[in-house]
């Protein structure tokens, strides 16, 4: 059985070890969605993983969820990233830019604009109308704008577009996001997406959209530059899939063809499904064994369980808050910091200067 701290080849990459830093959400841009010195900071310091996942990066201006998230759809924006992936490389990391499209999961009170969805249905819980973490600012959500055939191609454009500004602004490649109730797992679900036409209906019809959009990235970027995160069985912001094997099933071979350099799968559902997953799918498979179900995070024990499962790579998320040596810590064995309740849910400067034993 391969060990956390073993090599890993994932597309063009050298990884010195199988630990992955999971996307968090930070929300310490600016109101015009640059990055930085304190985001540039905040990967450095965490460079010794095999590879980082950045929090998710809105890919529109009209696809972001929250405040004071980063963008890369402009050239400010992606020239704002570069300081960040510069410190990264000098301190000898890899990094991939999380690409997530917010979908129906926004508020024209974050964008000025009425969301997009696959269908006119909105979220069925309060959502985050200021920043993410926030329980004073949750508002009940809109009606989305239900996409016709046509802008359903314009917002592939948009994870196109971003794709290839991540790369102009140094990043390794992208990893969309498909996970945890956000615009492509809303093209999955069988619940908010009640389209009739070639992105609707069936599982051949749901899982459309996510091919596509990988599809289309990886021609323009390359797949070796390309990852997606899938939660299967997640419910988050109102979420349902009544057909979470088949589903998953239909939608790994799908992607399989492609090329693209991983899968990365969020444990949120029965184990036998990943595990289908990992027999099907060609190149790098990730896992992340913190769940909403069990929100606890994951250390060295769950991540050597998922390499004996056949996972390639491990994803780590809270953790890394409090432990931006967490290799370190996991190789030799050493106690763990915890990361305050701030910290995690807030994400600004102030949680971020607060992790135990450790100051930027």
């Amino acid at each position: 059985m391969p060990s956390l701290f073993d090599p890993f080849h994932l597309g063009g990459l050298s990884l010195p070890n199988r630990v992955v830093m999971a996307p968090m959400t930070r929300s310490r841009a600016t109101a015009d969605g640059l990055a930085t010195e304190s985001v540039a900071t905040y990967y450095a310091q965490r460079a010794t993983a095999g590879l980082l996942i950045s929090e998710g990066i809105q890919p529109s201006a009209r696809s972001q969820s929250t405040v004071n998230t980063p963008g890369l759809h402009t050239p400010e924006q992606a020239a704002a990233w570069k300081q960040v992936t510069d410190a990264v490389h000098v301190n000898g990391g890899r990094i991939f830019a999380q690409l997530m499209h917010s979908g129906r999961v926004s508020h024209p009170n974050v964008t000025g604009t009425v969301p997009v969805a696959p269908s006119a249905l909105g979220v069925g819980t309060p959502i985050f109308a200021t920043r993410f973490g926030d329980p004073a600012g949750m508002q009940p959500a809109p009606e989305p704008h239900e996409l016709t055939t046509s802008e359903v191609a314009d917002e592939i454009a948009v994870f196109v577009d971003a794709a290839r500004n991540a790369v102009e602004a140094g990043f390794d490649g992208v990893e969309l996001h498909g996970a945890n109730g956000y615009l492509i797992h809303q093209f999955l679900s069988s619940n908010a997406n009640r389209r009739t036409d070639a992105y609707g209906g069936s599982i051949n019809g749901r899982i459309r959209f996510a091919v596509e959009t990988a599809e289309a990235t990886a021609q323009a970027i390359g797949a070796d530059k390309v990852g997606i995160r899938l939660s299967p069985g997640s419910q988050l912001w109102d979420i349902e899939e009544n057909d979470v094997p088949d589903l998953y099933t239909a939608l790994t071979s799908a992607l399989a063809p492609l090329g693209i350099a991983y899968l990365h799968t969020v444990a949120a559902t029965e184990a036998d499904v990943l595990l289908a997953m990992r027999k099907l799918w060609p190149s790098a498979f990730i896992v992340n064994p913190s769940t909403v179900v069990n929100p606890q995070p994951s250390g060295k024990p769950e991540g050597e369980y998922w390499l004996a499962q056949g996972a390639d790579l491990v994803s780590f998320g809270r953790n890394y808050l409090a432990n931006p040596d967490l290799v370190e810590r996991f190789r030799a064995e050493a106690p763990l910091a915890q990361a305050d309740a701030d910290t995690i849910y807030h994400g600004g400067d102030q949680g971020y200067i607060t992790y135990s034993n450790h100051q930027p």
